[in-house]
């Protein structure tokens, strides 16, 4: 189940990027089927599927996301 999370999208993509240094736009990615996060700009409604890609043995090594409009 995803979380919900009701701010600035583009806030909240900046913050991602000072922790982790591959934050990519692939809105075919098979990781967005079921994303970690939706995050809806409250002042818009736009919405941005977003899921931390991580490796068998569970480290993260980068966050994919999709900006859905």
């Amino acid at each position: 189940m995803s979380t919900i999370l009701k701010r600035d999208p583009e806030k909240f993509l900046r913050e991602l990027r000072v922790h982790y240094s591959d934050v990519w736009r692939v809105p075919t990615s098979k990781y967005l089927l079921k994303p970690d996060f939706i995050v809806i700009d409250p002042k818009s409604g736009k919405k941005t599927k977003v899921s931390f890609v991580s490796l068998d043995d569970g480290e993260v090594v980068g966050v994919v996301y999709d900006i859905l409009g």
